[in-house]
């Protein structure tokens, strides 16, 4: 079966958005963990843009802390949920725009960070997007991510996961390792100055890389 297109992925998301909207976050402790490493790299002058930003639950946190945050997502609806969001919250710095990293509605850049949070496991090449974030970075800029890493033992439900997305019930979902996320994020032009499991489990590697 071959992986989602951006269409469909942005068809998913739209489906499901409202209901995901309501979920509460599985780990507090380590969400909050996230943010604070996230806050500790950005400056009150900083251009901001985050990918697959979802509901911009996370946008709205950070954007008090730099100067313009971009808050994208391929899904309509989510960017719609995002919308009404930051009008509710009365939050000025933040721009809600649906596309793809390296489409025009997103803007030209250059940024001085780029955040992906849970999302370069549901896309298939993680290095194409760290290879874009880089062009679109000012020198020395961070990409800024949270990801997924499962592989080894921990693929017996694969299966499972596979037959889901067959029936539309789940997302494209990549499998990889630390060491292979951390190698395409290099091998796109960053150094890695920290990389820890806030929640202490694979399922989410926070990773923050400088623009070489």
């Amino acid at each position: 079966m071959t992986a989602m297109t951006e269409t469909t992925a942005g068809q998913f998301w739209d489906r499901v958005a409202r209901k995901y909207a309501t979920r509460p976050i599985g780990n507090m402790a380590a969400y909050e963990k996230t943010l604070a490493h996230t806050r500790a790299y950005l400056k009150p002058t900083d251009k901001v843009l985050e990918i697959g930003c979802g509901t911009a639950s996370t946008a709205l946190l950070l954007a008090p802390d730099v100067a313009q945050y971009t808050a994208s997502d391929i899904s309509a609806e989510m960017v719609a949920i995002g919308r009404e969001k930051t009008v509710a919250a009365g939050v000025d710095t933040v721009i809600n725009v649906q596309g793809a990293l390296g489409d025009p509605a997103l803007g030209p850049g250059p940024f001085d960070a780029i955040l992906a949070f849970n999302m370069l496991h549901l896309v298939p090449d993680p290095g194409e997007v760290a290879r874009k974030a880089h062009a679109l970075l000012s020198p020395g800029g961070l990409f800024i991510s949270k990801s997924a890493c499962i592989s080894g033992w921990r693929t017996v439900l694969w299966p499972l996961v596979a037959i889901m997305r067959l029936f539309g019930k789940a997302p494209y979902f990549k499998l990889m390792s630390v060491a292979s996320l951390e190698g395409q994020i290099r091998a796109a032009g960053f150094e890695i100055v920290e990389s820890f499991d806030p929640s202490g489990s694979p399922l989410g590697r926070f990773i923050a890389a400088r623009k070489r």
